[in-house]
C-alpha cells in the first residue's frame, strides 16, 4: 500500500472530486472523510445547536408521530434527548452489540429493529445526502476493530452484521481496514523517512493496535503491517467504573430488599446493565420497570430504587453520560473533580479523586499493556524497535494510558493525534490509494 504524504484540507478547500470515502463508524462518535487526488483531506460536516461539527455522535432517538416511528440520528438526537420533548427513545453504543450471539432484535414501540437495522438506519443519518450521492461512484474504506468489544466476541458474526448493515444503507461494495491502520495512513502522509511505528485507537468500545514499518521505495512511501492486536476495553469500560463506583450506590447497589421475611440483597443485573451505555436503553421495558417497582414496594432504601426508575422512565442516559464525561476530562487535567447528577428530582453529588479512578481502572489498563505487548511480540520486535509511537481516540488523554506508553518508550517518541478525525482520515487516503492501483 502508498501512503501519501500531503496534508489535510478545510471542507471545501480541496479541488476537484473525491476520490475515496473514509467511514469512522465508532462506538461514541463517527466520522466520514473524503481524500482527493492531490492527498488533500476533508471531512463531512453537520448543523448542530452548537454550531457545526466534523464529529457525528453514534446515536440514535426513536419516538412515535401518529402511527409511523420517527427517528434522527447524532447531534439531532442529542438535542432531543437534552429536550425530553416527549416520550422517546435514546439508544447509544450501538457497535458494541455487533459481535454479541445473544442480541439479535429489539423491539420500539412494537416494531422489530435487528442489530443490522439499528446501524443501518444510523448510517443514513450519517451519510446524509451528499455522503450517499459520493458513495455510489467511490471506493469506500469503513474501519472495523481488531477486537470486537463484548465477553467472548463472535468476529465473523460482527464482520458479517456489519457488512449487512452498510448495505442495508445502499453500500453494499464497502470494504474494511483494521481502525489502527487508517490512523497509520493518517500519522504516514508526513514521513520523510522509514519508521517502525505502533499505532494505538482508543475508541469507546475496543483499544486497538497496529504495528507497521514504513519504508520508502520508488518515489512512495510504503507501509507493510507487520502485527494487529486488540482488546475490548476503552473509554466505555472506564466509564463503567466511574457509574459502578459513584452512581450505582446512589440509585440502590448493594441495598436490601425483604422476601418472605428474609433480607436479600436487591439483583446485581439492574445495576449491571444500567451502567454500560449499550444495556441502559434496553431496561426502558415494562417488564424490567415491573420488576424494579416491586422490589422498591420491599426495599429498605426505596427512595433509591425508586431514583433508579426515574433515570430509566425519563431516559437520561445521555444526561448522566455527559456528567461522567465532564468528570473524566476534568480528572485529565486535575487531581481531583466534582461529579453532579441533578435531573428529575435525582441528585448525585461525589467528590472524585483521579488516584481513585486510577485504582477503579487498573486492572484494564493492565490488559490494554498486554494488547499492546501483543502486537509487538507479534511484530517481532520490543521498544527499543519502534521509532514512533501514534496515539488517537478520546481515551487517549486519560493520563493514565498515556503513561503507559511515556513510560515505555519515552516522552520523543509518543505523538498524540487528531482524538476523532485521524481513523477516518486515513481510511479515506487508503481508500484513494487503492482506487489509484485499480
Amino acid at each position: 500500500m502508498t501512503v501519501r504524504k500531503d496534508g489535510a484540507a478545510a471542507l471545501g478547500q480541496s479541488p476537484g472530486l473525491p476520490i475515496g470515502l473514509g467511514i469512522d463508524f465508532g462506538t461514541t462518535n463517527s466520522v466520514v472523510a473524503f481524500a482527493h487526488a492531490d492527498g488533500q483531506v476533508e471531512s463531512l460536516t453537520w448543523p448542530s445547536a452548537w454550531g457545526p461539527t466534523d464529529t457525528f455522535r453514534t446515536a440514535l432517538m426513536f419516538w412515535r408521530e401518529g402511527r409511523k416511528i420517527a427517528h434522527t440520528a447524532g447531534p439531532e438526537a442529542i438535542a432531543r434527548a437534552i429536550a425530553q420533548e416527549s416520550e422517546q427513545r435514546f439508544i447509544q453504543s450501538i457497535k458494541t452489540h455487533l459481535a454479541s450471539k445473544l442480541f439479535t432484535e429489539t423491539r420500539l414501540y412494537g416494531e422489530r429493529f435487528t442489530i443490522e437495522r439499528l446501524i443501518s438506519t444510523f448510517l443514513g443519518h450519517l451519510l446524509g445526502d451528499k455522503g450517499r450521492d459520493h458513495a455510489k461512484t467511490l471506493p469506500i474504506i469503513g474501519g472495523r476493530p481488531v477486537i470486537f468489544a463484548g465477553e467472548r466476541p463472535d468476529e465473523a458474526l460482527a464482520v458479517e452484521r456489519l457488512a449487512s448493515a452498510y448495505g442495508e444503507a445502499g453500500l453494499p461494495h464497502i470494504e474494511f481496514a483494521f481502525e489502527p491502520l487508517g490512523a497509520a495512513y493518517w500519522y504516514a502522509r508526513k514521513l520523510d523517512r522509514g519508521e517502525t511505528v505502533l499505532v494505538a485507537d482508543f475508541g469507546g468500545g475496543t483499544s486497538d493496535f497496529s504495528v507497521l514499518k514504513f519504508a520508502h521505495a520508488g518515489g512512495n512511501l510504503e507501509a507493510k503491517p507487520l502485527a494487529h492486536s486488540g482488546v475490548g476495553i476503552a473509554g466505555d469500560t472506564f466509564d463503567y467504573r466511574i457509574l459502578d463506583h459513584v452512581v450505582a450506590p446512589r440509585l440502590g447497589k448493594g441495598t436490601l430488599y425483604r422476601s418472605f421475611e428474609k433480607l436479600l440483597p436487591i439483583p446485581a443485573y439492574f445495576h449491571a446493565a444500567f451502567a454500560q451505555w449499550h444495556q441502559l436503553s434496553w431496561l426502558k421495558s415494562p417488564q424490567t420497570l415491573g420488576e424494579l417497582k416491586k422490589l422498591a414496594a420491599s426495599a429498605e432504601a426505596p427512595h433509591l430504587i425508586e431514583d433508579l426508575i426515574t433515570l430509566i422512565e425519563f431516559d437520561l442516559g445521555f444526561e448522566l453520560y455527559r456528567a461522567v464525561g465532564a468528570l473524566k476530562a476534568e480528572l485529565s487535567s486535575k487531581e481531583s473533580a466534582q461529579f453532579t447528577f441533578a435531573r428529575e428530582g435525582i441528585e448525585i453529588e461525589a467528590q472524585v479523586s483521579r488516584a481513585d479512578f486510577e485504582t477503579w481502572i487498573a486492572d484494564d489498563l493492565a490488559k490494554i499493556a498486554e494488547a499492546m505487548d501483543l502486537a509487538l511480540a507479534q511484530a517481532g520486535v520490543d521498544a527499543s524497535g519502534i521509532d514512533a509511537v501514534f496515539l488517537t481516540g478520546g481515551t487517549s488523554f486519560v493520563p493514565a494510558v498515556r503513561a503507559l506508553f511515556v513510560e515505555r518508550f519515552g516522552h520523543n517518541r509518543v505523538h498524540i493525534g487528531d482524538a476523532f478525525q485521524s481513523v477516518a482520515s486515513g481510511l479515506a487516503l487508503l481508500a484513494a490509494d487503492r482506487a489509484r492501483r485499480s
